[in-house]
């Protein structure tokens, strides 16, 4: 299987454009390039079954969040909010731009 390269990284601040959370936005936690999927801090939030992993601790149904799509996210730039991005190389050192407004992300 061939792993993909994407625009975003990890701690990258975006927002769901489609789907159930569609208008809310967080940070990346992890981004599975094998799968074309990014977890996302706070949302997608389900629940799940949790058996106790050592001796007094608690099992239960706990909320964790399940991955999105990457093509659902779109990163948010600070001063014009959700954008494309760009990336612009000056000999060996490579920045991500704004497609909006030409801010280095």
């Amino acid at each position: 299987m061939e792993v993909v390269k994407y625009k975003l990284k990890k701690d990258d601040l975006v927002q769901v454009i489609t789907g159930k959370e569609k208008g809310k936005s967080g940070k990346i936690l992890k981004i599975d390039r094998e799968k074309g999927k990014v977890l996302v801090a706070g949302l997608n939030m389900v629940k799940k079954a949790r058996k106790p992993r050592r001796q007094g601790e608690k099992g239960g149904i706990v909320d964790i969040e399940a991955p999105i799509d990457i093509s659902n996210v779109m990163i948010v730039c600070k001063k014009c909010g959700p954008t494309r991005i760009g990336i612009e190389g000056t000999g060996d050192k490579k920045v991500r731009k704004c497609k909006k407004c030409g801010e280095v992300l």
